[in-house]
C-alpha cells in the first residue's frame, strides 16, 4: 500500500496541474460557499431531500470506481509456461516420466512449478493495483438529508450531499468544504505527502493544482484532526481519484526493452538446444544402426541423455540471456 501511494502521489503531481480541463465540474475551489450551494441546488442547513438524492443516483450513478475485468488466477498462472525454455523442461519432465525416471520428472516438474508460482504471485500482486484503490474508499459516511443527520452507505452519496466530518472519517467523494474547525486532512494516498494538510474555507486561486486546493477535500483521503462540513461535487469516476483510477485501468502493459530482447534470444537458443538434442539423437542412432546393434534400450539410454543434455542447458540458457540482454540495453560507455 506504501509503494502504491508512492506511485499515485507521483501520478498526482503531473496531472493535476490541467486537471480542471478534465473534470466534468466547475472549479468549485475558486467558487464562494453560496455559489456553490446554488449551483449544486442544494441547502447548507437541510441538505438534500430523499427524492433528489434518488433522482441524482439515477443521474450520476452510483459512488465507486469502475471495476475492470481482470485476468482469472488460472489465465495468469498458464501464462507463466509460455516461455520457450520451459516448454522444453516440461518436455523433459514428459519424457523422463515416460522413460521410466519418475524421480527425474519430479525434480524437474518441482523447479518449473517454482518459477510458475513466483511469476504468477509478482503478476497477480500487479493486477490488483485498482482493487486497492477500491479499498481507499470508506464504506459508510454521515449525510444531511431532510434536515437530519444520517448514515449512509458511502456508494449511496451523490453530488450535493452535504457530508460531516470528523476526525478519523474517510472522505466518500470530492467535496468542497463549507465549515472547516482545525480541519487537517492525511492526502498521502494521493499525493504521497505523509504530514497532515490543514484545510480552511477560503477560496483558492482556479488555476492551483488540486494537491494545493485548502477548500477540498478528495476521494480517498481522511481527516485526521478537527471537524468540518462539506458539499460533495463529484463522485464515483469524476472525483480526482476516479480519474487516476481511470488512467492505471487505461494504461496497456508493454514489455520492456530488455524483457522483449530476453524472450526473443530465449526462443533463439530454445531452439538451438532442441536442434542439438535431436541432432544428437539422430547421429547416435544413426551411428548405432550401421553396426546393426540399435535396440529399445539404446534409444531409451540415447533419450534420457539428450533430456539430461537439454535440462543442463537451460539454466545456463537462461543466465547467459539475461546477461546479453542486460548488456545490449545498458547506454553506450
Amino acid at each position: 500500500m506504501v509503494a502504491l501511494a508512492f506511485n499515485l502521489g507521483l501520478f498526482f503531481d503531473e496531472t493535476t496541474a490541467g486537471s480542471d480541463s478534465m473534470m466534468a465540474h466547475p472549479a468549485w475551489h475558486a467558487m464562494g460557499i453560496d455559489t456553490v450551494l446554488k449551483q449544486l441546488d442544494t441547502d447548507r442547513a437541510q441538505g438534500l431531500s430523499e427524492a433528489a438524492a434518488t433522482d441524482r443516483l439515477v443521474q450520476y450513478g452510483e459512488n465507486k470506481l469502475k471495476q475492470e475485468r481482470h485476468k482469472s488466477a488460472l489465465a495468469l498462472f498458464l501464462g507463466q509456461f509460455k516461455s520457450s525454455l520451459i516448454i522444453i523442461l516440461l518436455a523433459a519432465t514428459l519424457l523422463s516420466a515416460l522413460a521410466g525416471e519418475p524421480l527425474d520428472a519430479l525434480l524437474i516438474l518441482v523447479i518449473v512449478m517454482f518459477c510458475g508460482i513466483l511469476g504468477f504471485i509478482q503478476e497477480y500482486r500487479a493486477e490488483r493495483a485498482l482493487d486497492a484503490l477500491q479499498t481507499m474508499l470508506s464504506p459508510s459516511t454521515t449525510v444531511l438529508r431532510n434536515g437530519a443527520r444520517r448514515e449512509v452507505l458511502s456508494r449511496l452519496v451523490v453530488p450535493g450531499d452535504i457530508v460531516i466530518f470528523e476526525a478519523g472519517s474517510r472522505v466518500p467523494a470530492d467535496a468542497r468544504l463549507i465549515e472547516a474547525h482545525l480541519l487537517k486532512c492525511d492526502e498521502a494516498p494521493l499525493t504521497g505527502e505523509s504530514p497532515p494538510v490543514s484545510k480552511a474555507v477560503h477560496i483558492s486561486p482556479p488555476d492551483v493544482p488540486a494537491n494545493d486546493r485548502k477548500n477540498m477535500l478528495f476521494a480517498g483521503t481522511a481527516t485526521t484532526s478537527g471537524r468540518g462540513v462539506a458539499v460533495v461535487v463529484a463522485t464515483g469516476m469524476n472525483t480526482e481519484l476516479g480519474q487516476i483510477a481511470g488512467e492505471v485501468a487505461t494504461v496497456e502493459t508493454e514489455k520492456t526493452p530488455l524483457e522483449k530482447r530476453t524472450a526473443e534470444i530465449g526462443k533463439w537458443l530454445g531452439i538451438v538446444v532442441v536442434a542439438i538434442c535431436l541432432l544428437v539423437v539422430g547421429v547416435s542412432v544413426a551411428r548405432e544402426a550401421v553396426t546393426g546393434r540399435v535396440d529399445s534400450g539404446f534409444v531409451m539410454r540415447t533419450v534420457l541423455f539428450a533430456v539430461a543434455l537439454a535440462v543442463a542447458a537451460v539454466p545456463r540458457l537462461c543466465g547467459d540471456c539475461h546477461g546479453c540482454a542486460r548488456h545490449w540495453h545498458a547506454p553506450d560507455g
